[in-house]
C-alpha cells in the first residue's frame, strides 16, 4: 500500500504556484502567463488554414450536392455556414483571448465548480471521435501514398476483415497514420508555430496544383455542376437551412473550445484578427475547391469522386510513372495537413480537457496521447461509408453543441458582464463564487435541457430512420445548432435575472470595469512564469495593474 501511495505521488504533475489545492489546477491549465503567449495573428490564421483547408472541407461542400442541392445553392449554403461560424468563433474565443482561460476552465464560472465536468465529459467524446475520423482520413492518405510506390495495395495484402467501408489495407494504413503521429503531440501548443507553417505551406500548394490540374485536363463539367438533383424536402429553402446548420455543426466541437488556442495569443487582437481573417475564408475556398474539382474530373472517371483519397487513386491507375509520382507527393501533402487538424484540434484539445479533468495527474501531453490512445475504440470507417451518413454525423453535434456554446456567450457578456473572479475559478469550495449549489450552477443544465428538447425528436428520426415524426419536428431538427443556442442563452439569462447567484451578482456589480478586473487578474497570473517542469524561473510582478502592456487599447 505504501509503494503504491509512493507511486502515485510520483506521477502527480508538478504545481509550484502557491496554496491551491491540485485538484482543480497545474500548470498546464492555469492562466497562461506572459512567456507561454506567442501565438500571433499569423498563428491563429495558420490554424484555421489547417482546421479548414482539409479532406474534410472538401467532403462537406461536396457532400452538399449530394444531399439534393445544385453547386450554386450550396456555395450559398458554405459561404452562409462559414460566416456565422466565424461569427461564434471570435465571440466565444473572448474569456481566452482576454483572460487567457482554457476552455474546461471558463465553463467553471457557468455550470459551476463541479456542474462544468459534463461539458468536458462531452467534449472529451468530441474529441475522440474527430481524432478517429481524421486518423482515418490520413489513414486514407497514407494509402495513396503506399498505392504510389506498390500498385494494387489490396492485391499484396490480403482483406481478412468484412466490414462495411474497411479492409485489411486501409486498416493497416489507419495503423500507420496513428504511429506517426504520436511524436509530434509531444510539442507544446505554444511551440506549434513552425508546425502550423509547415502544414499550411503544404496544403495551400496541393490545393492550388488540385484545381490547376482539374480544370485544365477536364472534359467538361458533369452533373454535379450541370443537373438538377431533386431535393430531400419540398421547400428548397428547408433543405438549404440544413445544409448551413450542418455546415456549422462540422466546426461546432471547434467553435466550442475555441478559448482553449485564444487563451496563448500574444494580444488579444492577434486571436481577434486572426480568427476574422482566416476561420470562414478558407472553409469557403476549400468547400468551392472541392465541388469544382469534383465537377471537372467526373466526365474522366464516369462518377462524381466526393473522397479526394478516391480521386488521387483513379488518378494513378488512369495515368503511368509521372501519376504515380504526383500521387504519392499529394498524399505526402494531405497527410502533413491531416497532422496540422488532428494534433492540435483533436489531441490537444482532449489533452487540455483530460488535464482540467485529472489535474492532480494529467497534463497536456498526458492527455493527449490518452485522447489517441482511447480513439481507437471509435469506427470512423462507418461514419464516413456515405455522404449523407456524414451530413447527419454532422448535423447531429449541433443539437448539443449549439445549447453549450449557447451558454458560454450569454453568460461572459450578458450574466458576468466580461468580469470573471479567476483566483475562484481555481477553488473548489464555498469560498468560491463559482461553487453555486453543491459545485453546479443548476441555471446551466436547466437551459441547456430546454436548448436541447426542441431538436430531439428530428434527431432520434435522423438516426433511426425506421421512427417517423412530423414534418415540423423534421424543419427543427434542420436549425438545431441555431434554436438551441438561442433557447439555452435567453433562458440562462433569464434565470440568472429573477433567480441569482449573490455572491456572482455582487461581484459583477462591484464598482470596478471589466477592463480593470481583467488588467488585474491578467498582472497577478502573471508574477510567476514556470518552466514546463513546473519551476518558477522569474517574476515579472507589474508595479500597478494598469501596467499591463496595452491591456486597454486591445479591448
Amino acid at each position: 500500500m505504501a509503494g503504491f501511495k509512493r507511486l502515485l505521488k510520483k506521477l502527480e504533475v508538478p504545481y509550484e504556484g502557491g496554496t491551491i489545492p491540485n485538484r482543480w489546477i497545474n500548470n498546464d491549465i492555469k492562466p497562461i502567463e506572459k512567456g507561454r503567449r506567442t501565438w500571433t495573428f499569423w498563428t491563429f490564421h495558420n490554424l484555421w488554414v489547417l482546421t479548414n483547408s482539409n479532406i474534410s472541407t472538401y467532403m462537406v461542400g461536396s457532400s452538399l450536392i449530394a444531399l439534393g442541392l445544385t453547386w450554386w445553392q450550396a456555395i450559398i449554403v458554405i459561404i452562409v455556414g462559414a460566416l456565422l461560424s466565424m461569427i461564434f468563433i471570435v465571440l466565444n474565443s473572448m474569456p481566452g483571448a482576454f483572460y487567457h482561460l482554457g476552455f474546461p476552465i471558463a465553463n467553471r464560472y457557468v455550470w459551476g465548480m463541479y456542474g462544468s465536468s459534463f461539458v468536458i465529459y462531452n467534449r472529451i467524446l468530441l474529441s475522440l471521435v474527430w481524432y478517429a475520423v481524421q486518423a482515418w482520413i490520413g489513414g486514407q492518405c497514407i494509402y495513396v501514398c503506399l498505392e504510389a510506390i506498390w500498385p494494387n495495395l489490396e492485391d499484396r495484402i490480403p482483406n481478412h476483415i468484412h466490414a462495411t467501408g474497411l479492409t485489411s489495407a486501409s486498416f493497416l494504413t489507419y495503423w500507420i497514420f496513428c504511429l506517426i503521429s504520436l511524436p509530434l503531440i509531444w510539442i507544446r501548443p505554444h511551440k506549434l508555430k513552425i508546425f502550423l507553417w509547415v502544414g499550411v505551406v503544404s496544403i495551400c500548394i496541393f490545393e492550388v496544383v488540385l484545381l490547376i490540374w482539374a480544370l485544365a485536363t477536364m472534359e467538361g463539367f458533369g452533373d454535379t455542376i450541370t443537373g438538377h438533383p431533386n431535393t430531400q424536402d419540398t421547400s428548397i429553402g428547408w433543405s438549404v437551412m440544413y445544409g448551413i446548420v450542418s455546415a456549422i455543426g462540422g466546426i461546432a466541437a471547434g467553435i466550442l473550445n475555441q478559448n482553449d488556442y485564444a487563451r496563448f495569443a500574444r494580444r488579444p487582437r492577434d486571436a481577434i484578427y486572426g480568427q476574422i481573417a482566416s476561420a470562414a475564408t478558407y472553409s469557403i475556398i476549400t468547400s468551392v475547391i472541392g465541388i469544382l474539382v469534383t465537377a471537372a474530373t467526373q466526365q474522366r472517371y464516369g462518377a462524381p469522386m466526393w473522397s479526394l483519397p478516391d480521386l488521387l487513386i483513379a488518378m494513378m491507375h488512369a495515368g503511368g510513372s509521372r501519376s504515380r509520382a504526383a500521387g504519392f507527393f499529394a498524399g505526402a501533402a494531405l497527410v502533413i495537413s491531416q497532422w496540422g487538424i488532428n494534433i492540435p484540434g483533436n489531441a490537444l484539445s482532449g489533452g487540455f480537457d483530460l488535464a482540467a479533468t485529472f489535474p492532480t495527474y494529467i497534463n497536456i501531453r498526458r492527455g493527449s496521447y490518452i485522447t489517441a490512445l482511447l480513439s481507437m475504440v471509435v469506427n470512423p470507417w462507418q461514419l464516413l461509408a456515405t455522404a449523407s451518413t456524414f451530413l447527419a454525423v454532422l448535423s447531429s453535434y449541433g443539437v448539443f453543441l449549439g445549447p453549450m456554446v449557447g451558454l458560454m456567450i450569454s453568460s461572459y457578456y450578458i450574466t458576468n458582464r466580461r468580469k470573471i473572479n479567476v483566483d475562484d475559478l481555481f477553488r473548489g469550495d464555498k469560498t468560491s463564487i463559482y461553487w453555486f449549489t453543491y459545485g453546479i450552477n443548476w441555471r446551466a443544465p436547466v437551459a441547456w435541457a430546454l436548448g436541447v428538447f426542441p431538436s430531439m425528436p428530428g434527431f432520434v428520426s435522423n438516426v433511426n430512420f425506421d421512427i417517423h415524426v412530423s414534418i415540423g419536428w423534421t424543419r427543427v431538427y434542420y436549425l438545431s445548432f441555431l434554436v438551441g443556442f438561442a433557447i439555452s442563452a435567453v433562458v440562462f439569462v433569464a434565470l440568472h435575472h429573477f433567480f441569482p447567484a449573490p455572491n456572482v451578482k455582487d461581484f459583477v456589480l462591484s464598482p470596478a470595469t471589466h477592463r480593470e478586473v481583467m488588467a488585474e487578474y491578467q498582472a497577478k497570473w502573471d508574477a510567476t512564469e514556470y518552466s514546463e517542469s513546473g519551476v518558477p524561473t522569474e517574476s515579472v510582478v507589474p508595479k500597478d495593474a494598469r501596467d499591463v502592456e496595452s491591456f486597454p487599447k486591445d479591448i
